[in-house]
């Protein structure tokens, strides 16, 4: 039995497959027994002696965790989950043939080297770094320097206070960066270049909790999981600082969602029908054309070639047993 430590699961997906397969999900047992005995002597007005019990057994429970290995169980079963791992580690693979062997749509599992990544964290931590700076200075103390120089006596100018990931508003999230404050530089970094790659991310990831797995170099797996109303174990920037932003090996199970666009050029840019109308298809095709071109480059939150986007079911990863971890004195 494997023993999965759950980072996401979409419970909403997983129970629809499941009615799909089982039609319905049983989340309740109950047990009932009851015995009885009964003697008379003489008239049934006279005696009558009588011997019974009842036991009911009644369970309800959340079927939790093992709502997603019962539906990963299933799919194995019925021949319709393929893991990919070894096939997704050798990059002779991503030369077109594992497109034509796993369509998208299909349903995978995928087990590989990857780590987490929010742009929200990103900004929330570039934020600490400069605040931290900024506070140093104000007390006289300057990075690289062993002993600490007397405070000043001065309060510098106040910060603006910042914001944990999962409490940034939508209207927030266009303006991250500005919770970066001005600090002295150290060594070439300064505010305004931290606020850049703040702006970079905000393209390259939509701020958003995104599993980025790279199962081969130059190839990247991605899945956004969708927070809210999905079980999801604990806040995004919680999640960052528990498992930090080192590459461990993860697993995903989900369905293909679109693989990394191959064009190299944009196709015909025409929409017009005429001199008066717009042919609404050909217009969003070429927008989308647009889209895929920007994508290529990693411009924006799109796969990029070779690797493919991946709609999440589960994440999670292995616990390994004590019999087969190494000893640590060896």
């Amino acid at each position: 039995m494997i023993l999965r430590e759950f980072l996401y699961v979409d419970t909403d997906k997983v129970r629809a497959m499941l009615a799909q397969l089982d039609g319905g999900i049983a989340e309740e047992s109950r047990q009932t027994e009851r015995t009885e005995k009964r003697t008379t002597v003489g008239p049934r007005v006279a005696a009558q002696h009588y011997q019974g019990s009842w036991n009911e057994a009644y369970t309800n429970k959340s079927l939790g965790d093992a709502l997603f290995p019962m539906l990963e169980d299933a799919l194995e079963s019925e021949s319709l989950l393929r893991d990919i791992s070894q096939e997704v580690s050798e990059v002779d693979n991503w030369n077109g043939g594992l497109k034509r062997a796993v369509p998208p749509g299909s349903l995978v599992r995928v087990t590989a080297m990857g780590s987490l990544f929010d742009t929200r964290y990103v900004a929330a931590s570039f934020s600490a770094f400069a605040s931290v700076n900024a506070g140093l200075q104000g007390i006289g103390v300057t990075l690289g320097e062993n002993t600490p120089q007397q405070p000043k006596g001065k309060q510098g100018k106040g910060n603006p206070q910042r914001q944990r990931p999962h409490q940034v508003s939508e209207a927030a999230l266009d303006n991250l960066e500005a919770g970066i404050p001005d600090f002295p530089g150290v060594e070439g970094v300064t505010g305004e270049l931290l606020r850049s790659f703040v702006r970079i991310s905000k393209g390259v990831f939509t701020p958003g909790l995104h599993v980025n797995l790279s199962p081969a170099a130059g190839v990247l797996i991605s899945a956004r999981l969708q927070e809210g109303r999905q079980y999801l174990d604990g806040e995004a920037d919680i999640l960052l600082s528990r498992y930090g932003a080192e590459p461990q090996e993860w697993t995903l199970v989900g369905s293909v969602g679109s693989y990394g666009t191959e064009e190299t050029e944009l196709p015909d840019q025409n929409f017009m029908k005429d001199e008066t109308a717009i042919d609404r298809g050909a217009f969003a095709a070429a927008m989308n054309s647009q889209m895929r071109s920007l994508g290529r480059i990693g411009f924006i939150d799109l796969p990029q070639h070779p690797g493919f986007s991946l709609i999440p079911f589960a994440v999670y990863r292995s616990i390994p047993r004590p019999g087969v971890l190494e000893r640590l004195d060896r």
